[in-house]
């Protein structure tokens, strides 16, 4: 289910919180009531790291990943690195990525299969993108914006997306990443998604200002409201498996 919760009276929660299928990344020194709710949907399934990137505190938007990896930009500290590294699970691939749009998190958005990127990303970084995350990488743009990671979130059951993404973009979007998207807001119509929701497959956190009806469209884009976390953290055991087998 989705969850509202504020960074020190901040809404863009997704600025300051990364979360995937195999991992939390929060920023330090925030209020013991952002880190609880965290906790009370994660705590004994993923792991919650505290972390800054770069001595700063907004990890989500300066880092990207899924499942399979985490990439941090340049600017983060051998001390940093090693903290994330002792933190993770041992199946994620941690990789520095030297990148002139070090802000990686709004220049990509991906989830466990697919990544779209800015389209001016350079060729190395698209390389270190799929061999860390094991993705497709698809360069695109969201309703004309070139900041990916910022106007939408995707998951492997859904997407949102910037609410003035045409229909026929939408689609287009839609067949690249083989998910059901919907166009919509968070945070009493922000359009920027990316930093007002962090969401994976079986939950989300969002802002304060999120209206009822704002939760009830991520809950049915993201397909949350039955969705247990051992269940499908099981389901991609198995399909791991399957594919080694």
């Amino acid at each position: 289910m989705a969850t509202r919760i504020q960074f020190e009276n901040q809404n863009d929660v997704g600025v300051f919180a990364k979360l995937t299928n195999s991992y939390c990344l929060v920023a330090t020194q925030g209020s013991a009531n952002f880190y609880s709710s965290f906790e009370s949907e994660l705590d004994g399934i993923v792991p919650i790291v505290h972390t800054s990137i770069g001595g700063t505190r907004i990890v989500g938007r300066l880092t990207a990943g899924n499942r399979h990896g985490l990439l941090v930009p340049s600017s983060t500290t051998d001390q940093e690195l090693q903290h994330l590294r002792s933190s993770l699970p041992d199946a994620v691939a941690l990789q520095r990525v030297e990148e002139r749009l070090s802000a990686l998190g709004n220049v990509i958005a991906c989830n466990d299969h697919v990544a779209i990127v800015h389209p001016d990303i350079d060729r190395e970084t698209e390389e270190v993108i799929a061999d860390a995350l094991k993705v497709e990488v698809f360069r695109q743009t969201i309703a004309d914006n070139v900041l990916v990671g910022s106007y939408c979130a995707i998951t492997n059951q859904g997407g949102l997306v910037h609410p003035k993404t045409s229909v026929q973009d939408q689609d287009e979007l839609s067949s690249l990443l083989q998910i059901p998207l919907v166009a919509g807001t968070v945070n009493r119509g922000s359009d920027v998604l990316g930093a007002g929701l962090v969401v994976n497959d079986w939950c989300a956190f969002t802002g304060m200002d999120t209206t009822a009806t704002e939760i009830s469209v991520i809950e049915a884009t993201f397909k949350l409201q039955d969705q247990d976390a051992r269940k499908v953290i099981g389901e991609m055991r198995g399909a791991v498996i399957d594919s080694w087998a």
